[in-house]
């Protein structure tokens, strides 16, 4: 590979959004170190097509639930050289009756959804300060900033990703990263499919004909997202690159994709009176440049 092109990594590249992101920037020159769990078991013809799409792209086994197979991913990259970017792309969704999710299905989303990110975010940030430059972009949802029912425990991650982020962006700002959230609305990318029933079948059954409630409103997204009037997934990745290509220091906190629910109107309202904390706690002169 060309050591001088600039270097992305991608979690989630199995599929949806990820797969896609891999393939648009080698498109356009760089070099991506794509992650997958299972690389060279069940998805390891994934591995092979994305590989044979172009010669930058190299794909590496990672589960971001795992500290070890994150710290063991990033070792053999970094050994590479520096990370440019990095776009937090992976994630689990679980659709049912919040209460009879169990703790342990809740804690299974945050791992990879929350803490996930905070791994990779941690690999990469040493060498990012060191360079005073970089890019992370967290892939949120519309309910990281709105809460609907049936998607609780999934919701829940994407709201501590939200705040984890935004705080984030604050603190390195000045060291030249950038932070990023994209909140995609409904894509049919198979996360829906992907997801767990609540395990908690006793609670389930207490709450009589609503328990049903869930799969009929899962069966109406899915045969919306296939059709034609459904938004594409393309629409994402155009969000990854747009950020990546904009200058450093301009890219906006938070960037709606697709179906908005009003989120992009609620960004517009409340990002100000998020950035007024800066004067309130008399940092804007220090971390100020992270405001937009």
């Amino acid at each position: 590979m060309n050591e001088n092109l600039k270097t992305l990594v991608i979690t989630g590249a199995s599929s949806g959004f990820g797969e896609g992101a891999v393939k648009a920037f080698a498109d356009k020159g760089y070099r991506i170190w794509g992650t997958m769990r299972d690389a060279a078991g069940r998805n390891a013809g994934k591995k092979a097509a994305l590989e044979a799409h172009s010669k930058n792209v190299s794909i590496i086994d990672m589960d971001v639930a795992s500290d070890a197979s994150v710290a063991d991913g990033f070792a053999r990259i970094l050994a590479q050289g520096p990370v440019d970017v990095l776009i937090n792309n992976t994630g689990i969704m679980y659709l049912g009756i919040t209460e009879a999710f169990s703790v342990a299905q809740a804690k299974e989303q945050m791992e990879t959804n929350y803490y996930g990110a905070i791994r990779t975010m941690q690999a990469v940030l040493p060498g990012m300060r060191a360079a005073k430059s970089g890019l992370i972009i967290n892939c949120s949802s519309l309910v990281g900033q709105i809460s609907p029912p049936f998607f609780s425990t999934y919701s829940a991650t994407k709201h501590a990703l939200e705040g984890y982020t935004q705080g984030l962006r604050y603190e390195l700002s000045p060291f030249g990263i950038d932070v990023a959230l994209v909140e995609p609305g409904p894509f049919g990318t198979g996360l829906l499919a992907s997801g767990q029933a609540p395990s908690r079948s006793d609670v389930l059954a207490s709450y009589g004909e609503l328990a049903g409630v869930p799969s009929a409103l899962g069966a109406h997204f899915t045969a919306f997202l296939q059709s034609e009037q459904a938004p594409k997934p393309q629409l994402v990745v155009d969000a990854y690159v747009a950020l990546v290509d904009m200058p450093a220091g301009k890219r906006p906190t938070r960037t709606v994709v697709g179906i908005t629910w009003g989120v992009d109107e609620m960004n517009a309202r409340k990002q100000p009176i998020q950035d007024r904390v800066l004067e309130e706690m008399q940092l804007e002169s220090t971390l100020g440049g992270a405001s937009a």
